[in-house]
């Protein structure tokens, strides 16, 4: 088989000269299945990084369900729209402005970028993490987020492009659902914050609101299908030459501000429940900005009061959380100790973004315990933590999560920002963490489990491999369905993605185990 000869040439690849490596005793090819021969393979190219590259590019990845669309955005994108657009370039900071451009005082437009190399290689690292070096009074941390505000204005106009390249992108990875997080109808939501005081009184809060939300849905709704009108467009769906990213399905989750102020805050909160019960394009909401911000330390109880009122108007809307993109020096220890719980029991978290500081927090081994009999998920980012945070390798808690049972998946974060893709981070967790394929395997399917796109689940426990009743009798992953479980499929799109990943990894098998 052709996945033994692999595991053979690993080893002769991977043994320098002088070592007394004992042959590794192969299972006869009649008694091997593919899984197996999937398995035995990637055990014998984890310290091979070009063979790891090669095998995670062709594994099916089923979802990425932590990515912000501006930061999928690659700064040469975004440069050649503020070119096209006739933005400008304030030099000082690098960031784009708005017109008039003034080269002579140090604003030139944009698209002198595209003939002044020095200029473009200047802007393209400021606007990502590309050949970052720390530097005193420059982290990681700060040059990350900094990012977002030099490029704003060449996004502004460009949804549907972000929305074109962010799909595009995930085919070529072979993810199959994205849940992009995006906050819509911000202009009209903030000026029906500023209109009114705040008050500790949510329910006086949400009737003083409320008349404007039709105005905000409104809004958004608009937004959105121009935006997915434009991909359209761009990505030729429905014609001859449609790009692959047309077949990928996506989601949105309402990104609330964390950084800004109370009423601020509690009125986008308002928009997305609001927005997640009435559009289906948009399935939950999540909270964006650094955890480390004064604004979101200081308000953070606040924000998960504000959380827990809400669901209980809204029970039917689901809540994922950035909580614990902390460490040790970021924050007093006492700001270490409560995020993730907190964002669990008081927000009502159904996954958790990053989850870094698990081990800081009061009676961690309480909560991961409580993780599991919850089955919150936590999302993975590893290149965003490690750039962002300085955590990596050992330091790291994704083997504490998979230890202990607790759900994962790996994600992007912010793709572009970060130069990474979704492959590039199942790179770098077997490269880090040497994970089985089995835990892989698991990771791929958890992310489809966990996703909030809507319809019900196909397998019928969480953690087991059994399925629902409609499709007990069927062989998963078959192109042939039964006919009970056909209907079942038809009437759920979580389902039928997940079959469909079934499909895929057993091609993937095959073709690693084919003689």
């Amino acid at each position: 088989m052709k996945a033994i000869q692999f595991v053979a040439l690993a080893i002769i690849a991977t043994c320098l000269p002088g070592c007394t490596q004992s042959p590794v005793r192969q299972t006869p090819p009649s008694t091997i299945d593919a899984t197996q021969a999937t398995a035995n393979y990637l055990a014998a190219i984890q310290d091979n990084p070009p063979l790891l590259v090669a095998f995670m590019r062709k594994l099916p990845k089923g979802a990425d369900l932590h990515n912000h669309l501006s930061g999928a955005i690659h700064a040469e994108n975004y440069l050649r729209w503020a070119a096209d657009d006739g933005k400008c370039i304030d030099q000082e900071s690098l960031a784009a402005i708005l017109p008039p451009c003034d080269a002579a005082h140090g604003k030139p437009p944009a698209v002198e970028a595209m003939h002044d190399s020095l200029l473009h290689r200047q802007i393209i690292d400021a606007w990502s993490m590309r050949d970052f070096i720390a530097s005193n009074g420059n982290s990681g941390h700060d040059h990350f987020f900094d990012t977002f505000g030099k490029f704003h204005h060449a996004a502004q106009g460009h949804r549907g492009d972000m929305l074109a390249l962010a799909m595009h992108d995930a085919a070529q990875q072979r993810i199959t659902y994205l849940e992009l997080m995006e906050t819509l109808a911000q202009t009209p939501v903030r000026a029906l914050a500023k209109n009114i005081d705040w008050n500790p009184d949510f329910a006086q809060m949400r009737n003083q609101l409320e008349p404007g939300m039709a105005h905000v849905l409104r809004v958004a709704d608009t937004q959105l299908q121009h935006a997915r009108q434009r991909m359209r467009d761009a990505l030729h769906c429905g014609s001859e030459n449609a790009d692959a990213g047309c077949n990928v399905q996506f989601r949105y989750l309402y990104q609330v501000l964390r950084g800004l102020s109370p009423q601020e805050v509690f009125a986008q909160m308002l928009a997305g429940f609001e927005l997640s019960s009435h559009n289906p394009q948009v399935v939950g909401l999540n909270m964006v900005m650094a955890e480390d911000g004064h604004t979101a330390m200081h308000d953070f109880n606040l924000h998960m009061a504000m959380l827990d009122y809400l669901h209980g108007l809204y029970p039917q809307v689901k809540i994922a959380l950035h909580a614990g993109e902390l460490a040790p020096g970021m924050v007093p220890p006492d700001g270490l100790r409560f995020h993730i719980r907190a964002s669990i029991e008081r927000g009502h978290a159904q996954r958790i973004g990053h989850g870094v500081d698990i081990m800081h927090e009061d009676r961690p081994f309480e909560l991961l315990h409580e993780m599991v009999q919850k089955n919150v998920l936590v999302e993975i980012c590893l290149t965003s933590n490690k750039t962002i945070l300085g955590v990596t390798g050992v330091d790291h808690p994704l083997p504490v999560y998979v230890n202990a049972d607790v759900p994962v998946a790996l994600a992007t974060d912010d793709a572009g920002v970060s130069r990474s893709t979704l492959s590039r981070e199942f790179v770098e967790a077997e490269r880090q963490f040497h994970l089985p394929y089995r835990t892989l395997k698991a990771m791929v399917r958890n992310s489809l489990t966990h996703a909030f796109v809507q319809g019900a689940d196909l397998w019928a426990a969480p953690g087991q491999l059994h399925l629902v009743t409609a499709c007990a009798r069927d062989r998963v992953g078959s192109e042939n369905p039964s006919p009970t479980c056909a209907a079942f499929l038809a009437n759920s799109e979580k389902a039928r993605l997940q079959w469909l990943l079934e499909t895929d990894l057993k091609a993937f098998e095959a073709q690693i185990a084919q003689p």
